[in-house]
């Protein structure tokens, strides 16, 4: 891994500097031609999985509102196999056991055909390796980022529209190495998104660290921050939710172990800075998911998620949650059929060459399924990034954005970082 990514590391640095020195960055309705009748008797349905627990309250609501536009935005368009796109809801409750029985009853109960999610990625694996593999059901998590998902037993029913942390950990070191720091205590949440993103800024980190693991669920940190602080550590970087990160922030200020901090993107959360205040957190920067500075999809899709909601969301997944409920949209409409087997052997092809570009949002999804019900092919260029997966169920490229907080309590996005592998 330091190899794939040691090379880029300089041009990413200059990158950087460039951006962390500056400021922040600155419909005609088209009905479509319904498919032709399948011979699958049920319509498609899709689940929605996901922790709608008090940690993930603001996260939950926007994702689910992308999740819902997309249904929409299917069925506005023709529905799929002329039919329109059913869904049901799963709650994981941030709980591995649980997330396991809410996909079971998504599959057994509820009868989906495929399911996006889940959004942690401690969730996902059992997930995949104890219920999607082996019933057969195509499933995009938008937000599970853990590397290990990546050869995980999944019958490749397991699909990605969040780039794996091998992409967000360099940049997080990047980030902290420009920030003029050289050693770091690391902080990460004991689980496999935690230890997987920690694992990857370790590997691209050429200064001094001293990395802890935490129980997420602690209600104080002081043994744990000493730890970390034990080097000389300039800086913290903190991999974990927002919650945790509040109160890391508020005691290592509190104690004088820490006044710098960068953050992974589970932090990138408005109450944060709210909470421990703008003067103290103001300037902090992090990363996380990002689209294309310029795209023509993402426009679109911003476009139509004010018109439906009001405003745009601040926190990260929320485009990633609509291209996941898509993809599996335009997967089933192309394999013309429900049956979860043929709706995975059509999900690397509709994001890729050769086939009509067409871009996220209801006319570019309405175009595609238009197409697809013809006969023809497909490039779904998705609102987060292209939709270009792997073997693996791996996004190819994506983008990796930084983001600081401001004094004034806000989040300010500085940059986007492009990845290909």
């Amino acid at each position: 891994m330091t190899r794939e990514f040691g090379n880029g590391m300089r041009r990413w640095s200059r990158q950087l500097r460039m951006m962390l020195g500056g400021a922040g960055m600155s419909l005609i309705a088209v009905s479509a031609a319904a498919g032709p009748e399948s011979d699958v008797q049920a319509r498609l349905k899709i689940g929605f999985l996901m922790d709608f627990s008090g940690n993930f309250t603001d996260a939950s609501r926007d994702r689910r509102r992308a999740f819902e536009l997309a249904i929409k935005h299917l069925n506005d368009g023709g529905g799929v196999l002329g039919s329109p796109v059913a869904m049901a809801v799963g709650d994981t409750e941030a709980d591995s056991a649980r997330a396991v029985a809410a996909a079971r009853r998504l599959i057994e109960i509820e009868g989906v055909h495929a399911i996006v999610g889940p959004n942690r990625s401690a969730d996902t694996l059992p997930v995949a390796e104890q219920v999607i593999g082996p019933a057969g059901i195509p499933t995009v998590s938008f937000s599970a980022t853990s590397p290990k998902l990546t050869t995980i037993a999944d019958g490749d029913f397991l699909f990605r529209t969040a780039l794996s942390d091998v992409a967000q950990g360099p940049v997080l070191a990047g980030v902290a190495r420009e920030q003029g720091f050289d050693n770091v205590g690391l902080i990460h949440v004991d689980d496999a998104w935690g230890r997987g993103l920690a694992a990857a800024f370790e590997a691209a980190w050429d200064g001094g660290i001293e990395i802890v693991p935490v129980d997420g669920r602690q209600e104080s940190f002081m043994a744990e921050l000493r730890s970390s602080a034990k080097g000389g550590a300039q800086a913290l970087v903190v991999i974990t939710s927002g919650a945790t990160a509040g109160i890391l922030a508020r005691e290592s200020i509190d104690s004088g172990l820490y006044t710098s901090f960068v953050f992974g993107g589970g932090a990138k959360r408005a109450g944060l800075v709210a909470t421990v205040g703008g003067d103290l957190l103001g300037g902090m920067h992090g990363t996380g998911p990002a689209s294309a500075t310029e795209s023509a999809a993402s426009a679109a899709w911003e476009t139509a998620y004010v018109a439906e909601y009001g405003a745009l969301p601040v926190l990260a997944y929320v485009k990633e949650t609509y291209d996941a409920t898509i993809a599996l949209g335009l997967a089933a409409q192309a394999a013309g059929s429900v049956e979860g087997g043929a709706i995975r052997s059509q999900l690397r092809s509709i994001g890729t060459a050769p086939g009509t570009i067409v871009a996220a949002g209801p006319l570019g999804v309405a175009e595609a399924l238009r197409i697809l019900a013809g006969g023809g092919e497909v490039d779904y260029e998705g609102a987060s990034s292209s939709i270009d997966w792997d073997e693996n169920g791996d996004l190819l490229r994506g983008h990796i954005g930084i983001w600081r907080f401001t004094a004034d309590e806000r989040i300010e996005e500085v940059g986007v970082v492009p990845f290909e592998r």
